[in-house]
């Protein structure tokens, strides 16, 4: 088996996977918790301070404490399978995978932002869009897990139908959310 640092390759591929289910729980539960924070708007002024006030303790612990540690033990397990397997960088799959992480990357920076202006009490997003936001981190996770365990075998036409099936079946699934609720 394979060795860099004296872990094999399966020790490192499991710490990467454990890593990469902490950072999708972190984004997921943290776009949730900027749902609430939004929310805390619609209370009055002193309920709604106290929430607030409360949330940001939550997004920042979440945040800094899990979300962060997560993303970057990802990345450098990941980089540590490639030393270890080099031959992953030369199969289209995996070129396909490292895009959506770079995507995923991009989405885990745009939360950062969202988290930064609710901070500074700028909320430019509303819960509505907040729910749509968060199933971004769905569709990637979707992508990703699909591409890693399919591999080379996938049939990109059915791969691509798929995954705009999962997308259409969210959406359809938000706005059946959003009429239930205000029933």
């Amino acid at each position: 088996m394979r060795t860099f640092g004296h872990m094999d390759l399966g020790t490192v591929k499991a710490l990467h996977i454990i890593f990469v289910v902490s950072w999708f729980a972190g984004l997921f539960y943290i776009v949730r918790l900027f749902i609430y924070h939004t929310e805390s708007l619609q209370k009055p002024e002193a309920e709604g301070k106290i929430l607030r006030d409360q949330f940001e303790i939550m997004e920042r612990k979440l945040w800094y404490i899990i979300t962060w540690p997560a993303m970057v033990l990802t990345i450098v397990f990941g980089i540590w399978m490639l030393i270890l397997v080099p031959g992953y960088l030369a199969q289209g799959w995996m070129h396909l995978k490292l895009g959506f992480v770079v995507v995923l990357l991009v989405y885990h920076f745009a939360c950062q932002r969202i988290l930064n202006q609710l901070k500074r009490g700028v909320f430019n997003w509303s819960s509505g869009k907040l729910r749509i936001w968060n199933e971004v981190a769905t569709l990637l996770l979707v992508a990703i897990v699909f591409i890693v365990v399919l591999k080379s075998s996938l049939n990109w036409i059915w791969g691509t139908v798929g995954f705009f099936a999962v997308a259409i079946g969210l959406m359809m699934g938000i706005k059946l959310y959003k009429r239930l609720r205000k029933s």
